[in-house]
């Protein structure tokens, strides 16, 4: 598996962390991020957003409705963001039709992946969100699937 890291030393360096991931998303399509509580995902994710032409003040955490959807304004594509904290077992995933939209080939951005973790495909990028103990920096950690 390869990995690569991205460090993010503060909240204004944010839109150039999310522009360097978008570099390195290539064809994948489904991506799980993990963090504790507060780390930053979806902070991170909406700035991923952006950068990948979502307009700013449309993104916003999908954790009262499991599922949002974006399009891009500069490439009409849909992105779908998930934030999977409040579903009880994979079978409310599976109502959701989570898999339908994991083989759709829209960008998929998915924040508590734990509580879904069986149905994510086998090509999922693995996305890991660390708060640094030294300051309040973070590193994103990417594993790509073989």
């Amino acid at each position: 598996m390869q990995k690569k890291e991205i460090f993010i030393p503060n909240l204004e360096a944010l839109a150039s962390a999310s522009v360097e991931f978008v570099k390195l998303m290539g064809d994948y399509t489904v991506f799980a991020f993990y963090g504790r509580m507060g780390a930053g995902k979806t902070t991170f994710i909406n700035a991923l957003c952006r950068a990948l032409g979502v307009e700013s003040d449309t993104t916003n955490s999908p954790s009262f409705a499991i599922i949002n959807e974006y399009r891009s304004d500069t490439t009409a594509e849909l992105i779908y963001h998930f934030d999977c904290y409040r579903l009880e077992d994979e079978r409310e995933a599976e109502d959701l039709g989570a898999e339908d939209y994991f083989d759709c080939g829209a960008v998929c951005l998915i924040e508590w992946p734990e509580r879904i973790e069986n149905l994510l495909p086998d090509d999922t990028v693995r996305v890991e969100l660390t708060v640094n103990d030294d300051d309040d920096s973070r590193t994103l950690t990417i594993t790509f699937p073989d």
